[in-house]
């Protein structure tokens, strides 16, 4: 896998041959992509789940869908000061990004008039960066959002256009790749990434990180599934740390110069192993907590991260 300058040269044979590379090898090759890519520091981002649960679509794995009885927080949108807040909050706790996340296919008018409105306050005065994933919108809807000030439209792909039917039917892997193509086609930012661990194999996985690259997506939050009692996904059986860190390493490699994310999982499957993931090409990270999991003590987080760049600068 030859460098040229700040190109790499990747054909499907060279990745097909990192599936049989020893992970110390592979790990050393992603973090040799990474430093050749991009600078040493970590990007973090905080989420606020600002309308939560009945959610009409059957996604497998998501405690938010109104088909599965799992005992989630079901409630209506926040309102604009609620959501000003929490931007306070992510910003003290060191977050450079903050995502407005709501459950459903899409918003009402009125809904994505108050996130607008939101967006527009917590640009003017927080000075935080502003993401938002409000589901399957339309061309008018992400002009509105550029308008108020959205930097950066969040809407996973979830895993490899082949499996995806195995995950979720009540809309298509083509439906997800249509809302990200007309975000990015009024100027936004996309971050697209997925779940590992949901049945797919490795093959799988790099057929999503190859759609991910074609997309041009700009970051790529990677999930570990954790199995949630009531979803069809329950008793399956959690990932392995090295398959893990395997997985994250052959992204760094496919999409070279994208932030790539540790989100959800990244408590439970690598433990006491986060910083091997990013050693192994993660340059990015969710803070305090997920949608409906806790995350980590921020403090906690804050160190690891200090940890790391240190390290990357030696």
């Amino acid at each position: 896998m030859p460098f040229l300058g700040k190109e790499i040269i990747l054909e499907r044979e060279d990745i097909k041959e990192l599936l049989g590379l020893p992970l110390p090898e592979l790990i050393l090759m992603a973090d040799k992509v990474r430093r050749e890519f991009l600078a040493p520091k970590v990007e973090l981002c905080n989420i606020m789940n600002a309308k939560s649960g009945a959610c009409s679509e059957d996604c497998k794995f998501c405690a938010q869908s109104g088909r599965h009885k799992t005992g989630a927080p079901a409630y209506s949108l926040k309102d604009k000061s609620e959501i000003i807040q929490a931007a306070k909050r992510a910003k003290e706790i060191g977050a450079e990004r903050f995502d407005i996340v709501t459950s459903g296919d899409n918003l009402s008018k009125e809904e994505l008039k108050i996130v607008c409105a939101a967006i527009a306050e917590i640009t003017g005065r927080v000075g935080i960066k502003m993401c938002a994933s409000l589901g399957a919108l339309n061309d008018d809807d992400f002009r509105r959002l550029k308008q108020a000030g959205l930097s950066r439209y969040h809407h996973n792909i979830e895993t490899s256009p082949g499996y995806f039917p195995n995950i979720v039917s009540t809309h298509t892997f083509q439906d997800r790749v249509n809302t990200i193509r007309a975000a990015k086609s009024t100027g936004l930012e996309v971050c697209s990434g997925g779940i590992i661990g949901m049945g797919e194999t490795m093959e799988d996985r790099i057929e999503m990180a190859l759609c991910l690259k074609e997309l041009d997506v700009d970051s790529v939050p990677l999930n570990v599934l954790v199995p949630i009692k009531g979803t069809p996904f329950e008793n399956v059986t959690p990932l392995s740390c090295e398959e893990t860190i395997r997985t994250i390493a052959i992204f760094r490699i496919i999409l070279q110069d994208k932030v790539i994310k540790i989100a959800a999982g990244r408590e439970s499957i690598l433990k006491d192993f986060q910083a091997m993931a990013f050693m192994a090409g993660a340059n990015g990270m969710l803070i305090g907590g997920y949608l409906t999991i806790r995350g980590r003590e921020v403090a906690e987080d804050r160190k690891l991260v200090e940890e790391v760049e240190a390290l990357w600068k030696k």
